[in-house]
């Protein structure tokens, strides 16, 4: 019988230093790049390679999910209370060899542990990135100023998504709690890609691009959209129902097949099971599905015309662009989770389409701005220039 406490924290210590040798590297390189830099210069540099290491991090917590390691280590933060898999070779041997398939075998603990060595030090990068937003928003460069409120925002949400992350192990993959967690990476990619953008605008002392009305809302509006078919997304593979349906465009050879959407949109339960307890049954995996592929096709067209229509602007072209490759990205490696019976390369690949969306999509938003409001803020700063 397993007797190890959910929660052990005697090996944080160790973990955070772990953390902290990870970020060196990144914060070494960006500083020997940028020594002669100025602050704003600097900072959007840290960002910049933060995001990318926290992208990185989604696509590997991807990864851990999809190949069944997010319990390869029952208790948090650390591996049967031991700061790496090593220590744990024992405890880690007699769980698999009660059960060889897992969830707890060396491979996955491993997997679980670099995911969570990896958060440990995009967290360390994204304090650092608060502390030099607060230094260099002493600095104001044109008519745009660096915020210290949005890195410090993104600091306290990066604390709430590593408690997600534990409870994603001591609550052995909750359905919505994993959902959650995905959605929480996802924020963190949007606050840190605006940060990008606010520190590139500082930095060029330029104001964001005027759109339309129009156009601002399909992009708003899109990006909502975005976000619905990602939780929906979420929640296909948390529970487990991307082969509900293994043919296309129908399901089951049915354009409207037996669905219990009651069964399969019950939030708050344990994976597998009903609130009551039962078996969760196939038609709710079935509705999970399939509900996930009727949205799809209404955020492929909101989005499909949004590419077009950013691309009659010349400043949001490189975004409509990247658009346009992602929603093909995401339509390629879908039909390929159904018909190819969910090969883990597609899997990722999936996931990292939708985070790599909700990053052009911030994107887009954060470098433009409805006419009205760019023009007036255009003519003042004209007028203040020519005074």
């Amino acid at each position: 019988m397993d007797t190890q406490p959910l929660y052990d924290l005697s090996p944080v210590l160790t973990l955070m230093g772990v953390g902290l040798l990870g970020a060196l590297g990144p914060l070494a390189w960006i500083w020997l790049r940028n020594k002669n830099a100025a602050p704003t210069r600097r900072l959007q540099a840290l960002t910049l390679l933060t995001l990318f290491l926290t992208f990185d991090l989604v696509l590997f917590g991807a990864f851990t999910r999809l190949t069944d390691s997010g319990l390869g280590c029952p208790d948090w933060p650390g591996c049967y209370g031991s700061a790496s898999p090593v220590g744990a070779r024992e405890e880690i041997s007699a769980a698999q060899s009660a059960m060889p398939t897992g969830p707890v075998t060396h491979k996955k603990a491993w997997i679980e542990m670099i995911h969570r060595y990896m958060a440990t030090a995009v967290g360390v990068l994204i304090l650092t990135l608060t502390v030099a937003a607060w230094l260099a928003s002493r600095h104001r460069q044109g008519g745009v100023p660096v915020s210290p409120w949005l890195p410090t925002f993104t600091l306290v949400w990066v604390c709430v998504q590593g408690a997600f992350g534990a409870l994603t192990v001591t609550m052995k993959l909750f359905p919505a709690i994993v959902t959650l967690h995905l959605l929480g990476g996802l924020v963190l990619l949007m606050l840190l890609c605006a940060q990008a953008v606010r520190l590139s605008h500082a930095q060029a002392e330029r104001v964001p691009t005027p759109i339309g009305s129009t156009t601002r809302a399909l992009l708003v509006g899109g990006f909502a959209l975005l976000w619905l078919q990602i939780a929906l997304g979420g929640w296909v593979s948390t529970n487990y129902a991307v082969l509900a349906c293994t043919d296309f465009p129908t399901c089951h050879g049915k354009w409207w097949p037996y669905m219990d959407f009651s069964q399969g949109f019950e939030i708050w339960r344990h994976l597998g099971k009903t609130a009551d307890g039962e078996n969760i049954g196939f038609a709710a995996l079935t509705a999970i599905h399939y509900t996930h592929r009727l949205s799809a096709y209404i955020v492929f067209a909101v989005l499909g015309l949004l590419a077009w229509r950013m691309r009659r602007v010349p400043a949001l072209r490189r975004q409509s662009a990247w658009l346009a490759g992602l929603l093909a990205l995401q339509f390629l490696t879908g039909l390929s989770n159904v018909v190819l019976g969910w090969p883990l390369i597609a899997a990722v690949l999936h996931t990292g389409g939708a985070a790599a969306l909700v990053i052009v999509l911030t994107w887009a938003i954060s470098e433009s701005r409805l006419a009205v409001d760019t023009l007036s803020a255009s003519r003042l700063r004209a007028s203040s220039l020519s005074a």
